[in-house]
Parts: structure tokens; sequence; C-alpha cells
């Protein structure tokens, strides 16, 4: 926990350099991939999967060291060779548990979130889930675990596989040769991201693109097919909490109202999309049938909202660094700090995603995510002992939450009759 939050404190910093560095690039060279509003979304979406992640919210490898103390036939030394041995076995567990993901209906809750976007950068890559508690990945460790592969190593290469896969989400880099048979390449992933026919469900690798070629997912970029990004029942909405859950929400609903008994039980199965078909009859959703021609989510915005929300990012990038850098403290002054902690890093990411798509219910989420940062403040008379190092880190905590709550007010009611017209976006062919 405290080791992961460590690195994190290196690895977010890289990442944002890199996704405004994309962001640059695009408006010079008069391509931009990068809108404003999604790109916070995707920030923020990235935010709240390392919370939870650090917090240890989930079950991922911590399993293993029990599987490898039981089941190993051998015990091997930390040598080169095992690390290599160690990213193949977990390259290829990531294949599996991606196509499941992407074509059972249950797992694709997991996954949704990374492809709701409906542009391709890297600010995408970040939007991991936060509603995966258990991991199939910890299972198809298995083989790892019979080989007696020590868990110090498995704790390296899973982050550094992971990582790997963040420089191909982008749309600034073409074919590169000789690697495009080898290795998961932008354009293969372009490929995996689009809602086209030609290219749903294709491409699955993570860093070795001849897990695909092998199992028969495999599909070039073509020259005639444009990418269209998203899912094919989209989002709309730039809350990543909201996103997480929406298919699970919809697949409760269907089996609460289906008449058929045997779907109530199996639709949870089903290939992904699936759904009652007396439910969807009476309960139909929107869904986009022509790729090609349909309204990319797009929600009104001032100058002034632009700064507000990346005023509220910074801030929050701030906070959540002072949580991972100093775990093990704000843990040692009582062990529930670092879950308060989290909750109120959730209910501003709820609260400012809220307000981002002009929902008026954002004021009230932000209320009660300062009123619990007042009630940190009044009850501890300190910031989670950031006293230590910021004397006045009580008045600046306080007068930042006034500020906060004060400003989302403002553009919650009483910015919306002086709006810029919401310009539809509509997909380039």
């Amino acid at each position: 926990m405290e080791l992961y939050g460590h690195i994190l404190l290196i690895a977010m910093p890289a990442f944002l350099i890199l996704v405004l560095f994309e962001k640059w690039y695009g408006w010079h060279k008069g391509f931009d991939t990068v809108r404003n509003m999604d790109m916070i979304s995707s920030l923020t979406s990235g935010i709240t999967n390392v919370t939870k992640d650090v917090l240890g919210l989930a079950i991922a490898i911590g399993i293993y060291p029990f599987m490898l103390k039981n089941l190993a036939f051998i015990h091997i030394q930390n040598t080169i060779a095992v690390y290599i041995i160690t990213f193949i076995i977990i390259d290829f567990n990531g294949y599996w548990v991606h196509r499941w993901n992407h074509q059972i209906n249950l797992f694709w809750n997991i996954h949704v979130i990374h492809h709701s976007s409906e542009e391709f950068n890297l600010a995408c890559a970040l939007r991991q889930s936060i509603s995966a508690f258990f991991n199939l990945f910890t299972i198809l460790l298995l083989p790892a675990a019979l080989l007696g592969i020590p868990y110090d190593v498995i704790k390296i290469v899973a982050p550094i596989q992971l990582f790997a896969q963040f420089w191909y989400h982008t749309r600034h880099i073409n074919k590169l040769g000789f690697l495009e048979k080898i290795l998961v390449t932008p354009s293969h992933h372009r490929v995996h991201h689009a809602v086209n026919p030609e290219y749903i469900d294709k491409n699955l690798s993570q860093i070795f693109i001849v897990w695909d070629k092998l199992f028969g997912t495999f599909q070039e970029e073509l020259p005639n097919v444009p990418p269209v990004y998203g899912i094919s029942r989209p989002a709309g909405t730039w809350n990543p909490i909201k996103i997480n859950f929406q298919h699970l929400c919809l697949m409760i609903k269907d089996a609460w109202r289906t008449n058929n008994w045997k779907d109530k039980f199996t639709l949870w199965f089903k290939p992904t999309g699936y759904r009652p078909a007396d439910v969807a009859e009476k309960y139909p959703i929107a869904k986009i049938e022509n790729v090609y021609h349909f309204e990319k989510y797009n929600t009104p915005t001032t100058p002034f909202l632009n700064i507000w929300c990346w005023f509220q990012l910074s801030v929050l990038l701030i906070v959540i660094s002072y949580l991972f850098g100093k775990i093990a403290y704000i843990n040692s002054l009582n062990p529930y700090y670092i879950y308060w902690y989290g909750a109120f890093v959730f209910l501003t990411v709820y609260a400012l995603t809220e307000l981002m798509d002009r929902n008026r219910y954002a004021i009230v989420w932000e209320t009660i995510r300062c009123a619990l940062g007042l009630w940190f403040i009044y009850e501890q008379q300190d910031w989670f002992g950031a006293s230590q190092w910021a004397a006045n880190i009580k008045i600046i905590a306080t007068a930042y939450l006034l500020l906060s709550i004060a400003t989302t007010t403002y553009l919650s009611f009483f910015t919306q009759k002086n709006e810029i017209k919401l310009k539809p976006l509509e997909v380039n062919n």
C-alpha cells in the first residue's frame, strides 16, 4: 500500500506532463485530440482508481503469497530470466482477462470506464475501473505460483506491465513498421477502442500483439475505415463514478424487470450487451446505430468554469499526493483516517464532475464534501497531520472549502442563463 503510493508519486506527474504535452502538440500541429472536459473526466477517473488501489479496497494480487506457499512445485530465485518469464505470464494473463471483460456481460462493467471516452488520447488511458473489487487476474497467476515465482517479482513486474500500456493511447503516432508484428502499437490500440463494426472486440493484447494473432482476435487498422471511439451505449456523463456502475445498474434493473426466470440468473454471464427480450422491448435504451453520424457528449461551458475545473483538479492532485506520500503517517494517527480521506477524494471527484455535467445537484454533493472537510478540520484541529509541514493548513483548508462551496453555488445557479450556446460535436469521418 505504502510502496504503491510512493510509486504513484513519481508516475502521476509524469503521466500528467505527457497528457498536457499531447494537448499542446495537437494544438501546435492543428490536430487537437483532447477536449478539456473529457480530459478532466479521464484524469479524475484515474485518481479514483489509484485511490481505491492504494487504500487496498480490492483483492488484486493479495492472495498470491497464499497460492505460492501452498501450491508451488519448486521455488526459484530472482534472476533476469525470472523477471522476463513473469512479464510474459502476466501479459498472457492480461490478454485473457481483457478478452473476458469484453465478452461477458458482468465483466464488461469492470472495463466499460476505459472505453467510455469518445476521444482517443493519453488521458483516456487513465480511465480505469473502481468497480472491480475482485480481479480475475489473481486466479490466472496460478501458473506463476506453481512455478514458485517470488511475490517480490510479481509486485515489481505487475505495475511495470500496467504502466507500459499508457504510451500507445494516442492518435499522433502512425504505424511503426516491424514493431507492429510484435508489440501493441497506437495503431493496434486505436482499433481496439473503436466502435466500428469491423473493429469491435479486436486487438485485446496489452504488450505483445502476438496473443491476438495466436487466438484469432487481431485486426489491422484499415486506411478506409477511420476508427470512431467510445461505447455503443454512450455514457452521457463526465462523472467517472457513475460510468463505473452504469452497466451494472442496467443489468440489475433488467434482472428485476424480466418475466423470464432463466434470464434473471443467466443474463450476467451472457455475451456483453445482452438484455432479455421482454425488457429490451419495454425499456429501450439509447444506442448508437450509425457510428459515423452521432453527436458526441458535450456540455455548455464558460471560460470561468473551465478555469475553475482545472483549479479544483489541481487542488485534488495536491490532496491525493499528500495521501500517497504520508499514508503510513496518516494511518499512525488513526487507522480510519485513510478511509475518511479516501471518501473525501471520491466526493471531490463526484461533485466536480456533476458540476461539469451542469447538474444542479452538484451543489448538494459539494455541500456534503465541504461539510465533511470542515468536520475533519474541527475534529482534528488539523488536516490529517499536515500542520507538521504547513503551520497554517487549518486556515488554508477552511478558506478553500468555503470558497469552493460559494463558487459551485454561483456556477450552479447564476450562470445557466448566460452560458454560451452549446455546439453539437459530430464525429469526423
